[in-house]
């Protein structure tokens, strides 16, 4: 089977396409034929030497995954399904789906909607699952009706999903990024106008600054985050799932005593099966009105990937990078 390999046991870290044995993590697993994949910032941290997020020294790069279920011990899937695979260990303690096939815990495993074919789910993939996950957490926070919602790294697979799925449920997203000649790409994901890095707040010598944003989705973290928590109106909130510049939040707890505000954790790796269920349903009822190619930055095959990494980790895309496994 042939395979992207990370490894790092020789204290050396080498990248790059093999030959790699195919193996259960136990007899429970799933078996899936990947038809693709796509490249995640997660992905470029896992393929870095040290890395804070990969687990063991020697696996298959890969959080996320789509193709036709070979085999299931689980009986809610059936040989045939098509299926998308998120989250849990893969592609960071065990094999993920930078390969040909892989088995997985059933857990992590999600049937696709029929308007959704698997190579739309891996343009849509982790980031785009952020993404709508983002969007019902608000919601369900009490986001107002045609609200004003600012959207970090809007360039990126998280932020650029986001803004055309915030658009088509009648918000008015708006656009942060540093890339300054990249506005007219952005509007045409659906933001409502495009704002430079340094405008996600103001007054930065008060603990708060002016209430601008009617909810916020975050995928940068650091400085960006908390700027936003000081610039929400009352009782809105951010949704962050991002840390590209930074892990670490230095606030105060005034926005959220003395505005009411919320910090909404998004996670894609350990999430319910009725939460998983729920995203892939709300992304696919809205298939029909996305045409999902221009999100793609590329298509490549395994060997592109550490081109690909590379790219991701500097930041020089725009939009999704999808791996074609099937032949």
């Amino acid at each position: 089977m042939q395979a992207f390999v990370i490894s790092d046991a020789s204290g050396e870290l080498t990248l790059g396409v093999r030959d790699a044995p195919l193996a259960p993590g136990d007899e429970s697993d799933v078996l899936v034929d990947v038809e693709y994949s796509s490249v995640n910032f997660k992905d470029a941290m896992v393929a870095s030497s040290p890395s804070r997020v990969r687990r063991v020294e020697t696996l298959i790069g890969g959080v996320d995954a789509a193709g036709i279920v070979t085999s299931s011990p689980d009986d809610t899937f059936r040989d045939g399904d098509r299926v998308v695979v998120v989250g849990g260990a893969l592609g960071v303690a065990r094999d993920g789906g930078f390969a040909e096939q892989l088995y997985t815990p059933s857990r992590y495993v999600t049937a696709l909607p029929t308007s959704l074919s698997t190579r739309d789910a891996m343009i849509i993939g982790t980031a785009g699952y952020t993404a709508m996950a983002s969007v019902l957490a608000l919601e369900h926070h009490g986001l107002r009706a045609g609200g004003e919602v600012l959207v970090t790294g809007a360039t990126g697979g998280v932020g650029s999903q986001a803004l055309t799925y915030l658009a088509l449920k009648g918000y008015r997203p708006v656009a942060s990024t540093g890339s300054s000649d990249e506005t007219g790409w952005l509007i045409e994901r659906g933001a409502t106008r495009v704002i430079g890095r340094d405008e996600v707040g103001d007054k930065p010598e008060r603990v708060l600054g002016s209430e601008l944003w009617d909810g916020a989705i975050d995928c940068v973290g650091g400085a960006t985050l908390a700027s936003i928590v000081r610039s929400l109106r009352y009782g809105c909130a951010v949704a962050a799932s991002g840390l590209v510049a930074s892990p670490e939040l230095s606030t105060t707890v005034y926005p959220f005593i003395t505005r009411s505000v919320a910090l909404l954790g998004i996670d894609a790796v350990e999430a319910t099966t009725s939460t998983r269920e729920s995203v892939w349903q709300a992304l696919g009822e809205i298939a029909y009105l996305v045409d999902f190619s221009t999100f793609v930055d590329r298509e490549i095959s395994l060997d592109g990937l550490e081109g690909a990494i590379d790219d991701i980790r500097a930041g020089n895309t725009r939009g999704r990078i999808l791996v074609r496994l099937a032949q």
